[in-house]
């Protein structure tokens, strides 16, 4: 990333009007995809930059920002599961919200929680000397994966942070983080752009149908651009195909073709999908998926609507779920079977 996004500008002048930051700590939080861990990066770059512009951005051109770059710089460090491999450099196709991983034998076996040891690997980092005058930065992505042990630890970090050193977390979900950490940080709701800036946006990247994608991402730009040119496009596709047709529908076939992308990115479609159902059911309103809103109009009608409000519900509890440590075919198996009961009203 080599700018603050458009929606992004008013909140980083606002910090960096005086460059004074209220604590140790800051608290990045708000919807997934609307580009926080970027804006963490490039904040953290900028002040560790040792010769920033007259906009307090990063020059991109001092050796400072060459080993942040090249994620070597001595006085950052990152913390974040080992099952998220987060592009940290500028590439504008690979943003916010991208989970991979090198194999599908990796990914069964990294952690989706940021473990204990990850947090007291941080002692060395925060209490001994850094490599140059100025701020020692951490940043945490996604804050709310931290398990009980590894918030408690760095809940004493925070309580007795060296100077000079800042915490830089960021969170999808802040209502699950210890109220203890909340309190111990400057809290900063990232803004979201409103639709239009979103679609224009789109629009820049190339992207096929924006409005349509965006709708289908939650109205979160950056996981609409991974729908369209991202690793999930294919498997959004075939997530489509598949739902849209339950006759057709084979939950064993698709839970096949999906076990090796994000579990959390699945279930959050079939949310948006039942909600869709029940919402044209009940309003004659179409939220999320817009250019199905021929299948969807007909399979409204077909569902038993106390049944499809009952699953949605259990869809919330699918996704808390899909943060821990699962099998994925099974987990999507089980998942889907369940959907193609409810449709048929078994």
């Amino acid at each position: 990333m080599s700018e603050i996004y458009r929606w992004q500008q008013g909140i980083w002048s606002k910090l960096m009007r005086s460059r004074q930051f209220l604590g140790h700590a800051l608290l990045l939080k708000g919807k997934q995809g609307i580009g926080k861990y970027d804006f963490a990066r490039q904040l953290a770059k900028s002040l560790l930059c040792t010769a920033p512009t007259v906009d307090h951005e990063a020059c991109g051109k001092c050796l400072s920002c060459g080993w942040f770059e090249h994620d070597s710089h001595p006085n950052f460090y990152s913390v974040m599961p080992e099952a998220l491999d987060v592009m940290s450099g500028e590439d504008s196709e690979k943003k916010e919200g991208k989970e991979k991983s090198a194999s599908a034998t990796t990914k069964k076996s990294a952690s989706q929680q940021i473990g204990v040891e990850q947090i007291r690997k941080l002692t060395d980092f925060v209490y001994l000397t850094g490599h140059q005058s100025g701020y020692k930065i951490i940043l945490i992505y996604p804050t709310e994966t931290m398990n009980t042990a590894s918030a408690n630890a760095l809940l004493k970090k925070l309580e007795e942070p060296p100077e000079n050193v800042l915490f830089i977390l960021i969170t999808h979900q802040a209502q699950h983080l210890l109220p203890t950490i909340r309190s111990r940080c400057q809290q900063i709701t990232m803004p979201i752009p409103d639709v239009e800036s979103s679609v224009a946006w789109l629009q820049q990247q190339a992207v096929s149908d924006p409005e349509g994608k965006l709708a289908a991402a939650g109205y979160a730009p950056l996981s609409a651009l991974l729908l369209d040119k991202g690793e999930y496009a294919v498997h959004y596709e075939q997530f489509i195909q598949h739902i849209a047709h339950p006759k057709q529908f084979d939950p064993l076939m698709l839970a096949a073709a999906l076990q090796q992308t994000s579990l959390s990115i699945v279930v959050s479609w079939l949310q948006k999908w039942c909600y869709d159902l029940v919402s044209y059911r009940t309003t004659g309103k179409i939220r999320y998926y817009l250019k199905q809103s021929q299948a969807i109009q007909a399979l409204s009608e077909q569902i038993n609507l106390s049944g499809c409000v009952t699953f949605t519900r259990e869809l919330y509890i699918k996704q808390q779920l899909s943060h821990h440590p699962l099998n994925p075919r099974l987990f999507l198996e089980e998942m889907f079977i369940a959907y193609a009961i409810m449709m048929r009203g078994e």
